[in-house]
């Protein structure tokens, strides 16, 4: 007499399939990047594997065999597929984030780069009257570009004066060629430069060249953090390599100038470029472990292995229809007395 499926087998069935195939997808999407277009192939017979494996968990678990062997096989082909899983998902869960940090990262190296630099010039002054000249003249040119108050209008007037005290020099009021007061503002700048330093050619050419990158990188970063997620995606490795070629490049150049005495500097390259990458995944996760990285692990396990664990748990021996070790099943043997009436 064959066996009789029951509620909880075709329970099982259900939620092995079901599960197995969303792991099917996420590891054909997974191993992409190491085996391409025979990824899909891979992951279906890693899927399939992993199907037959739970079906004679099942049945072993039924039957009261061990299952040991059968659970290590399991845990063995599952780890493939966990680690291609995790892949995926770290990948499209956290892909905006990672280019997000990123980009911040570049933002504040820039802004280090010019505090850096600056600190390692030749000024006139001491450091402490050198800084409060230099944040005087930072808000004068905010000041003179403000679309309320463009020019050099009565606060404007008062920097200056503030900046005249300190530096005891006469500043001479220049004025806009046009109504571009972002020139003039660049050319108030200059000229406190000049007042202020004891630089070379090279030198004032190296810091305007830094003020003009990182108030340019500064923008386009911002107005990326603005973007919606998709369009973050699409733009942001382009946008990481050219802010980046341009930071080491003048690096390099503030290194050269000043001399490596004086300053020395570290390119830097980014690796997000290896986003999808396996090996990327996991060094991210494990750098950044943080509650959306447990989050992706432990959704991970689940998938591919809490399966054989209900399995493991709901599969009773003493429910198959031979209900091997039951006393209730054993037929009495030998010969039946009966008793004289």
């Amino acid at each position: 007499m064959g066996k009789t499926i029951k509620a909880t087998d075709l329970f099982l069935a259900f939620l092995a399939i079901l599960l197995i195939s969303v792991s099917f997808y996420q590891t054909w999407l997974g191993l992409q990047q190491i085996f391409g277009g025979a990824s899909f192939v891979i992951a279906l017979v890693l899927s399939l594997l992993l199907l037959f494996l739970c079906w004679m968990i099942h049945s072993a678990k039924l039957e009261g065999k061990s299952v040991k062997g059968l659970i290590g096989i399991y845990i063995f082909i599952a780890s493939f597929c966990f680690i291609a899983n995790f892949n995926a998902l770290y990948t499209r869960f956290m892909r905006t984030d990672i280019y997000t940090t990123e980009l911040r990262d570049i933002n504040d190296k820039y802004n280090n780069l010019e505090t850096n630099v600056e600190g390692k010039l030749s000024y006139k002054y001491n450091k402490e009257t050198t800084q409060n000249i230099e944040i005087k003249k930072k808000q004068l040119i905010e000041q003179i570009k403000d679309p309320g108050n463009k020019g050099i209008g009565k606060r404007a007037q008062d920097l200056i004066k503030d900046i005249e005290k300190l530096t005891g020099q006469k500043v001479d009021l220049l004025t806009p060629v046009g109504n571009d007061y972002a020139d003039l503002a660049e050319r108030m700048g200059t000229q406190i430069d000049n007042m202020i330093s004891d630089l070379s050619p090279d030198e004032k050419t190296l810091k305007t060249d830094i003020h003009i990158a990182v108030e340019k990188w500064n923008k386009k970063i911002q107005e990326f953090l603005l973007l919606p997620k998709d369009e973050k995606d699409g733009a942001a490795q382009t946008l990481i390599d050219e802010s980046l070629i341009e930071y080491n490049k003048l690096g390099t150049r503030a290194q050269t100038v000043l001399g490596q005495e004086k300053y020395k500097f570290e390119p830097f390259i980014s690796q997000t470029q290896d986003i999808g990458k396996i090996g990327y995944a996991f060094d991210h996760a494990i750098k950044n472990f943080g509650m959306y990285q447990f989050v992706v692990l432990a959704g991970c396990i689940l998938l591919d292995f809490v399966i054989v664990i209900i399995i493991l748990l709901v599969t009773d021996p003493t429910s198959n229809g031979n209900n091997n070790g039951s006393v209730f099943n054993n037929k009495r043997s030998g010969k039946t007395l009966i008793p004289n009436s």
